[in-house]
């Protein structure tokens, strides 16, 4: 079989094909062939050893894909040979609050699913939701889960509510069309205008452009009559803004992307913390059970994730390539044909 692996630290040029046998699954374990992956501002990070989790120097990289049940070893009862499933990004963390005994994250630590046959504890899949194609389904496991464990965490998120989240990156697409299916109005911030009318499409109220207007947080108090919004979703910063946007009583939900060193991750005066009357949640994707939650809301409502382009596996280099351009409207999805 075909694999990738990774010299963390040396960008693109630490990342190698291989050749190696298809895996025997052990007890509890399954062996899924891929037939999609997707990648992200995470894998970036990975590839220039920028990431807070520890690599391991010739990891195989990814922690998105999904796939086909073609082997399982004794004892497995969660899934079955021929069934559709997705990796979970931490195969451990399986519901509840993340601990650091469930630190142990696909494609950084451990193995990970940029090749052909994977070798997955069977408490580290689920199934997919049956109208997405495998591309679609290998989007969901990092930013869809990341969105909807910051959209639940904290108070529900009833009908009504105003949600604000910050750029057009994937985890802020899959806030704005689960918010949206949840009834709440939401506001988005881009500072391209070319993306504006595609966020408006899939069901933003309001598309703040930032670089128009670098005090944005004046903006969505305006557009929400002063009261600011009941949740923030901040992949991008500046946090100081965040808190200024959000209602006394409200929710920001802080995206792990801030330990990139982006620029919202300066400090804040603690007096600003304090007078926001705000609730803010450290949230890094999530766990097995909000996976399972999320693809039951996907099934029901049909929502197709957004996909901006797909690479051929042979072409995996060049995928990154992309996604480091910068400029695109969704994930990049690798297709295993």
């Amino acid at each position: 079989m075909k694999l990738y692996r990774l010299n963390p630290g040396h960008g693109l040029a630490g990342l190698t094909r291989h050749e190696h046998d298809e895996p025997e699954p052990g007890r509890g374990q399954v062996v899924v062939r891929m037939r999609a992956n997707s990648i992200g501002f995470r894998d970036l990070m990975v590839l220039a050893d920028n990431y807070p989790l520890p690599i391991t120097p010739g990891v195989v990289p990814g922690c998105e894909g999904a796939g086909e049940v073609v082997a399982v070893g004794d004892g497995v009862t969660r899934v079955a040979v021929g069934d559709r499933v997705a990796a979970t990004v931490f195969p451990r963390w399986l519901d509840g609050p993340f601990r650091r005994e469930n630190a142990a994250q696909l494609g950084t630590g451990v193995d990970g699913v940029l090749t052909e046959y994977a070798l997955l504890s069977e408490d580290g899949v689920v199934h997919l939701p049956e109208h997405l194609s495998f591309e679609e389904a290998a989007a969901l496991p990092l930013a869809a889960v990341t969105a909807w464990n910051a959209l639940t965490t904290g108070e529900p998120l009833r009908p009504g509510a105003t949600v604000l989240t910050l750029g057009s990156g994937a985890v802020s697409l899959f806030t704005l069309q689960f918010a949206a299916l949840a009834g709440a109005r939401v506001i988005v911030t881009t500072s391209s205008a070319a993306k504006t009318e595609r966020l408006r499409a899939l069901g933003a109220a309001e598309v703040i452009n930032y670089r128009a207007n670098p005090t944005w947080w004046e903006r969505v108090r305006a557009v929400t009559g002063g009261r600011g919004v009941d949740r923030v979703v901040d992949p991008a910063g500046p946090l100081e803004q965040s808190l200024r946007s959000v209602a006394a009583g409200g929710d920001v939900a802080l995206v792990g992307r801030w330990l990139s060193g982006a620029a919202g991750a300066a400090p804040v005066d603690p007096a600003l913390l304090f007078s926001s009357a705000a609730t803010l949640h450290r949230i890094a994707t999530g766990s097995r059970a909000h996976f399972v939650e999320l693809n039951r809301a996907v099934a029901a409502h049909r929502l197709r994730p957004v996909i901006d382009r797909v690479f051929p596996f042979d072409e995996v280099p060049e995928a990154f390539a992309h996604c480091a351009s910068g400029g695109g409207f969704g994930k990049v999805v690798i297709s295993h044909g």
